[in-house]
């Protein structure tokens, strides 16, 4: 796999993988972030990716495990990746899209206040980050600080973006946005799933318009990923497969009402802020759900 070849120049990977944890943080070398200066999750706004000048409204995992938990589901580790299996990875596809996979369970058992799974998670992700030489960003003290700061949510999530935000200058620097693309589609479809599985117990109609949402943010990542299919066989395999899936949201109807985004000059993030009337039926989040849970098992194995 040629991951170190660019195609895409300005994938914004703070907004791909720190957007995993939808959290500002501090400058990129700041490891003593103060968890008061978190800002409130809102479920209902999503960010947005550059993409070779293109902008793309992506929503972020930890926004979908926050609508998850507001609906009132109770905390389900087996619809997690488990930990364990960070070790069984070999190809860097597999290292990067499993990163962004890990980083949405991250999110989600550290949303849940699960402290122990979420040392866990960490240390799976600092596995992957490892592997594709961005270990720098989880490195001892960074995992010695999330320890100290077990039983505080806000401080927990303010370090793994921290943490993200300097694999983002890693990755940027190095010219490997490639990777970037497959963390951000790692966590995607991980978040999918997530709201998939979790109708089988809270059918809300949040959870639904979020399920149908991902209509356009799915073709955000085909095209964001379609550039590299041609070097290599795993990336084709994926975007066949995301293919495959947008025709499913073909037939969701989606009417936007557009709000002017909000723009965060010193932070360089841009907040989506159009509305959105959907139309999806249960035959449709059948099908969706059934092909999501596909991809997530080639990818995860």
């Amino acid at each position: 796999m040629k991951l170190q070849r660019v195609t895409i120049r300005n994938v914004v990977f703070v907004l791909a993988t720190v957007s995993v944890l939808s959290f500002g943080c501090k400058s990129s070398g700041d490891k003593s972030a103060d968890a008061s200066t978190a800002p409130k999750i809102d479920s209902n706004k999503t960010t947005v990716v550059n993409v070779n000048w293109h902008l793309f409204s992506i929503p972020s995992p930890i926004q979908t495990a926050f609508l998850i938990q507001k609906s009132g589901a109770t905390y389900d580790k087996t619809i997690l990746n488990p930990a364990a299996k960070s070790a069984n990875y070999s190809s860097n596809f597999q290292k990067a899209i499993n990163l962004g996979v890990y980083g949405a369970d991250l999110g989600y058992v550290t949303m849940y206040d699960q402290p122990q799974d979420a040392i866990a998670y960490l240390h799976s992700v600092k596995t992957l980050a490892d592997a594709l030489g961005v270990s720098s960003a989880f490195d001892k003290q960074t995992l010695d600080r999330f320890q100290k700061n077990i039983g505080n949510k806000d401080s927990l999530l303010m370090l793994v973006s921290v943490a993200y935000r300097e694999s983002d200058a890693y990755l940027k620097n190095n010219q490997r946005n490639n990777v970037s693309g497959l963390i951000l589609a790692g966590g995607w479809i991980e978040s999918l799933n997530f709201a998939t599985d979790v109708l089988k117990t809270k059918n809300t109609t949040e959870i639904q318009n979020r399920i149908a949402d991902q209509k356009t943010s799915l073709q955000s990542l085909i095209a964001m990923l379609t550039p590299y299919t041609a070097d290599d066989a795993d990336s084709k395999k994926l975007v066949d497969n995301l293919n495959d899936l947008s025709k499913l949201f073909d037939a969701v109807q989606i009417d936007y009402q557009f709000v002017s985004p909000t723009v965060d000059v010193p932070n360089k993030t841009t907040t989506v802020n159009s509305k959105s009337d959907v139309k999806i039926t249960p035959e449709q989040i059948q099908a969706i759900t059934q092909k999501i849970q596909s991809i997530r098992t080639q990818i995860v194995g």
